[in-house]
């Protein structure tokens, strides 16, 4: 925290700091017998009416009295990466979408409006009767900069675009690292945008995880056949989903049979490799083969094709509740590198699957 000459701890921010990384202390139980003190880090995005808001790193927003303030600062506006490869997030953030592409996509500005749906079911007409799309990422806006319109104005359009495909209205947004959208995320809570799932992009290096590879019959196509649809666990596959899931510059699926020629495939995994970058997804392992390696062998099956390719980096989804996933990738190497969470439009029910 700021210490003053004299020894005493000082507020060096004011409303004029909105937008930059901060560091400050306040009183946690204001009326308590002993004083207790909180330290939050993480981006100013308001100071209104007395209150401080504070976005932390995962998205979480917190607000702070100012008059509970002990101290306060900026600081850089990413702390130091201890491992993994260097990347901004628009680096990343334009590598996922890559590896995820949709079936129709629209420029609003910056802004990329992204849809992947099944065609509407028979007899059904109208912008309200609303559709289920083939995932949150294939179906939100990636705003990666200036929309060319005021926020409500650019907001605006984006409900209707996807109001006449029956979708409902997701933005994509990101903290944690150097140049996400905290900001962002703000506007969108004080408009009644609604948070549904937040997950951390991981990255780490490629070759490290190939070297986990042991030979074990991990069968690599650029296609997904029956035997991986089966396994992959978002149920049957459309031709939407089937499109998204071939897009990107150079798809990788890999397969590990079951025991017999009927036995239900054992694991899946999917890998798309765009210069230096190999981004996995899917990976399943059957819940009766589980903790016996098979996912850490997709994964490094795929890295090695990865790698022989020219990629030199991995990165990775994974949902913040999915803690056996986020273990499994810790032990292969893998980091977080900042958070994304998907915001709806206020009102919708129906949300499409992440």
């Amino acid at each position: 925290m700021e210490i003053s000459a004299q020894g005493r701890l000082e507020v060096r921010i004011t409303a004029a700091d909105v937008g930059k990384r901060v560091s400050v202390r306040r009183l946690s139980e204001p009326g308590a017998t002993q004083e207790k003190f909180t330290d939050t880090v993480g981006v100013l995005t308001s100071w209104d009416a007395g209150v401080l808001m504070i976005t932390q790193r995962d998205g979480r927003s917190v607000r702070i009295p100012e008059t509970a303030l002990v101290a306060g600062k900026v600081v850089p506006a990413a702390p130091a990466r201890r491992r993994g490869p260097a990347a901004t997030y628009p680096e990343l953030a334009r590598a996922a979408a890559r590896a995820w592409r949709p079936v129709e996509s629209e420029r609003l500005g910056e802004w990329e409006l992204r849809a992947a749906a099944e065609p509407r079911p028979a007899g059904a007409t109208g912008a309200a009767e609303r559709r289920t799309g083939f995932t949150r990422r294939a179906n939100s806006v990636l705003p990666l900069g200036d929309p060319g319109l005021p926020l409500d104005e650019a907001l605006a359009a984006v409900r209707r675009w996807y109001g006449e495909r029956g979708l409902p209205a997701y933005v994509q947004t990101a903290t944690g690292a150097e140049g996400t959208q905290e900001l962002l995320c703000a506007e969108l809570e004080r408009r009644g945008w609604v948070r549904e799932v937040s997950a951390g992009l991981w990255t780490g290096a490629l070759a490290p995880l190939a070297d986990r590879a042991e030979g074990t019959g991990v069968v690599l196509s650029r296609t997904a056949d029956e035997g991986w649809l089966a396994r992959y666990r978002r149920g049957p596959a459309g031709e939407v989903a089937l499109r998204v899931l071939g897009s990107g510059p150079s798809v990788w699926f890999a397969t590990v049979p079951g025991d017999g020629p009927d036995a239900p495939v054992a694991a899946i995994g999917r890998c798309v490799v765009d210069g230096r970058w190999a981004g996995f997804a899917a990976v399943e392992v059957d819940p009766a083969r589980r903790r016996r390696g098979l996912a850490t062998e997709v994964m490094a099956a795929l890295a090695g094709r990865a790698l022989e390719e020219g990629a030199s980096a991995a990165w990775l989804q994974v949902e913040d509740d999915n803690e056996g996933a986020r273990c499994l990738y810790a032990s292969l190497g893998m980091a977080p590198h900042h958070a994304y969470h998907h915001y709806r439009e206020p009102d919708v029910s129906g949300p499409a699957r992440s």
